[in-house]
C-alpha cells in the first residue's frame, strides 16, 4: 500500500499551531494575517518533515480553481517544428504555478467538441486554442465566455474579443527584401511559392516582400510559382534554369521551399551564393542542415507559446492581436551580387 499523505492537521499539530494558522502560513498569507516569522518558519519545517503536499483536488472543489490550463491544437502538438510552442506554453504554465494539459484534434470537430468536454468536466480553468498555420479561426461555442487566448490564429472580428498571438509575417517579408538589398541586390531577384491568397501567411509575407522592395525602389523580377514542399520547387526551380532563367537571388516562402531550390540550382551548376542568393522563412531545422546554411526569417514558435499563456494567466488586459517579431537568422546563403 502507499504510505498515507500528510495532513494539514498533522503540519499544525507537529508545528504547534492551530489549523487555520498552518493553512495560512502555506497559502503565502503570513503577513496579512500578522502570523510571527517563528510560527512561520515551525510550520514550513513540519510541512518538509513530513512530505506535505496539499490535496489540489479537495482545494477546487472549495475554490473552484484548479489552476490547470488546456492547450487544444490541431496538429500543434505532433508537429516537430512547432513543438517549441508547447514548450514555451509549458514555461509560462508553470511560472504561473499551473498545470497545462494538451489535446489534439487533427482538424476533426467530433473530436474537438469531445476534447472541450472533457476538460470542462475537469473544470480546466483557461484555454489556449492553437491552429498549426496562421488562420482565421471560429471559435467553439463550448468556449464562448470562458477564458480564451488565440495560439497563431485569429477572428475575423473588427473588435477582437480574445487576444490573438501570431507571428509577425508581413514584418518577415519586410525583413527578408531588406536583407538582400543590404547585401546589394537589386535585379533579377524571383520569388519562389505560390503565395495563394488563402494562406495566411503566404499573402502577408508577400506583402511585407513587396513594400520592402518597393521602398528601395526595387521590384521582383518574377514568380517561380510552385506548392510549399521540396519536390514542386525542385521541379519548378529547374524547368525555370532549364528555360533561361538566370535568377540573381531567390525569395523562397518557406524552408521546404528552399531544399527544392537548392537542389534544381545545384544541378544547373549554380553556387550559392556566388551565383545566387537565397533567403528563406521559418527557420527549421532545415535552415542549418542545409549547405551552404540557409538564411531564414524564425517563426518564434517558443515565444508564440509562452506569450499565449501569460496573457491567459497575467494581469488583465483589453483583448487584442498581438504579432510577435520574427527575427532574421543571417547564414552563408545570402551573398553581394
Amino acid at each position: 500500500m502507499p504510505p498515507q499523505r500528510a495532513t494539514l492537521l498533522q503540519v499544525a499539530q507537529r508545528a504547534g499551531v492551530s489549523r487555520s494558522t498552518a493553512s495560512f502560513v502555506l497559502a503565502g498569507r503570513h503577513l496579512d494575517m500578522r502570523i510571527s516569522e517563528d510560527a512561520r518558519q515551525r510550520v514550513l519545517r513540519a510541512a518538509q518533515e513530513l512530505d506535505y503536499r496539499p490535496n489540489l483536488m479537495a482545494r477546487s472543489l472549495r475554490t473552484k480553481v484548479t489552476r490547470t490550463v488546456a492547450l487544444i491544437s490541431d496538429t500543434l502538438a505532433s508537429d516537430p517544428y512547432a513543438g517549441r510552442a508547447i514548450h514555451g506554453s509549458l514555461a509560462a504554465a508553470v511560472a504561473h504555478d499551473h498545470l497545462l494539459f494538451i489535446g489534439e484534434t487533427e482538424g476533426d470537430s467530433v473530436v474537438e467538441g469531445k476534447l472541450i468536454a472533457d476538460f470542462l468536466d475537469r473544470q480546466v480553468d483557461a484555454f489556449v486554442y492553437a491552429s498549426m498555420f496562421t488562420r482565421y479561426v471560429r471559435v467553439p461555442k463550448q468556449l464562448k465566455g470562458r477564458p480564451v487566448v488565440l495560439l497563431n490564429c485569429l477572428t475575423r472580428a473588427a473588435r477582437p474579443a480574445y487576444h490573438s498571438v501570431i507571428p509577425d509575417e508581413a514584418a518577415a517579408g519586410l525583413s527578408a527584401a531588406r536583407t538582400l538589398v543590404g547585401a546589394g541586390h537589386r535585379d533579377g531577384i524571383h520569388l519562389v511559392g505560390k503565395p495563394a491568397g488563402h494562406l495566411f501567411a503566404g499573402r502577408e509575407r508577400l506583402a511585407g516582400i513587396r513594400d520592402g522592395f518597393g521602398a528601395a525602389g526595387v521590384r521582383l523580377a518574377g514568380t517561380i510559382e510552385c506548392d510549399w514542399w521540396p519536390e514542386p520547387a525542385y521541379e519548378a526551380v529547374r524547368r525555370a534554369l532549364a528555360g533561361g532563367l538566370a535568377p540573381k537571388a531567390l525569395v523562397c516562402l518557406n524552408d521546404r521551399v528552399a531544399l527544392g531550390a537548392y537542389q534544381a540550382l545545384r544541378e544547373a551548376g549554380r553556387a550559392i551564393p556566388g551565383d545566387v542568393s537565397v533567403v528563406s522563412f521559418d527557420d527549421s531545422d532545415l535552415a542549418a542542415w542545409l549547405r551552404p546554411q540557409l538564411t531564414s526569417i524564425a517563426l518564434p514558435h517558443y515565444q508564440l507559446g509562452w506569450k499565449a499563456v501569460e496573457l491567459l494567466l497575467g494581469a488583465a488586459q483589453d483583448p487584442a492581436v498581438h504579432r510577435l517579431p520574427m527575427p532574421v537568422r543571417l547564414r552563408a546563403s545570402v551573398g553581394k551580387p
